[in-house]
């Protein structure tokens, strides 16, 4: 059994190798084809080495979203190759029953879901950020929109807005505004700065133009104006905080993910999106376990000439199904305010049923 276990992961992993070098070859064509098109209308003498550097390191990204695609396409293949060779049908006279192969199917799944969590989680959020530092070093700090990102944290009996209009490639904050309010909802300070770093249990401003409003006992407000070249601002908002708030929550770890929910939802603001995503990035490398399973009943089937191509395609039809309705739970839990953990999973369970009713329905059947 052991030997049929090395030779069924050997040509599935070597399948799946395959097929996602494929696809990311395809898309490193099709993002250098974007980026030569922005370089050369935007940027004159942007270097190719660069831009090329730049497309590389968001491959990982591209890894990490289609590696549950090419798990199904490279062991749908393994699978139609066993079951037209009639190496599946000698498997099971050799004592690999049902269960024995939904157990070694499970184990195959099991190592694709930790290889996408490894991916998705540790390699792919830095590959993004050292991406992100290439392009600001080249076309200037990243920011969002025309008023950059905005922040919100609770102190006490105050509260703070705060918005930073870009973020430099060495973690330099550009453009700050902070407002700050009393118990009661007035504004209580404001602050500018040209620039600021993350410093030791607060932010290290650099620039300042402060506004301290005092309440005075005739209950008018006094307005006392300072300019200072540093000013320590003492917050809990961290670096992954405001590049949170400045990059698209799916290419986020899921630590920093879960922090910032915390942080959104400790500040009473709306963290519906954030959340999806978080049971997103939990749910997602699962879904590399329920495409092993979908494509085991391939292995049950009799296929006639010509027949493959027909059941390989369905599969990757059903696995193209599969992505399509994760989205449009993505996006209606995040409307209809569905449960986050209910819209991230829903799909996953779905299809696991369906795959082993169809693998139980086939092995009732033989």
């Amino acid at each position: 059994m052991k030997t049929l276990r090395r030779y069924l992961f050997r040509e599935v992993v070597l399948s799946v190798s395959f097929a996602t070098l494929a696809f990311v070859a395809l898309f490193f064509f099709f993002d250098m084809v974007d980026e030569l098109r922005v370089a050369g209308s935007a940027v004159r003498g942007y270097p190719l080495s660069t831009a090329m550097l730049y497309v590389l390191l968001r491959q990982p990204q591209h890894v990490y979203e289609l590696l549950p695609i090419t798990v199904l396409i490279g062991t749908i293949f393994v699978m139609t190759r066993l079951a037209q060779n009639s190496e599946s049908t000698i498997m099971r006279t050799s004592g690999l029953g049902p269960w024995r192969a939904l157990g070694e199917a499970a184990l195959m799944g099991v190592v694709f879901v930790v290889a996408t969590f490894a991916i998705g989680d540790y390699v792919a959020p830095a590959s993004e950020r050292a991406a992100e530092i290439v392009r600001a070093r080249q076309f200037g700090p990243l920011s969002t929109g025309l008023t950059g990102a905005w922040l919100k944290e609770q102190q006490g009996d105050r509260s703070y807005a705060i918005n930073v209009r870009a973020l430099d490639a060495d973690g330099l904050m550009r453009g700050i505004r902070i407002f700050g309010f009393d118990a009661q909802g007035h504004l209580a300070l404001t602050a500018r700065a040209a620039q600021g770093h993350f410093g030791d249990g607060g932010w290290d401003l650099a620039t300042v133009q402060r506004n301290t409003f005092i309440q005075t006992a005739t209950d008018q407000a006094q307005v006392e104006r300072l300019s200072e070249d540093s000013w320590h601002w003492p917050t809990q908002i961290t670096s992954s905080m405001v590049a949170a708030s400045l990059l698209n929550p799916e290419k986020m770890a899921t630590l920093d993910l879960f922090l910032y929910v915390r942080h959104l939802q400790a500040n009473g603001q709306s963290a519906q999106r954030y959340e999806i995503e978080l049971w997103h990035k939990v749910f997602y490398p699962l879904s590399c376990l329920v495409m092993v399973v979908l494509s085991l009943p391939f292995a049950y089937l009799h296929f006639r000439s010509g027949g493959m191509t027909a059941y390989v395609f369905g599969g990757v039809m059903a696995g193209i199904s599969f992505f399509l309705l994760n989205s449009v739970f993505g996006f209606a839990g995040n409307l209809q305010n569905w449960s986050p953990w209910l819209s991230a999973a829903a799909p996953g369970m779905i299809y696991s049923v369906l795959s082993l009713a169809m693998f139980g329905w086939l092995v009732l059947r033989q």
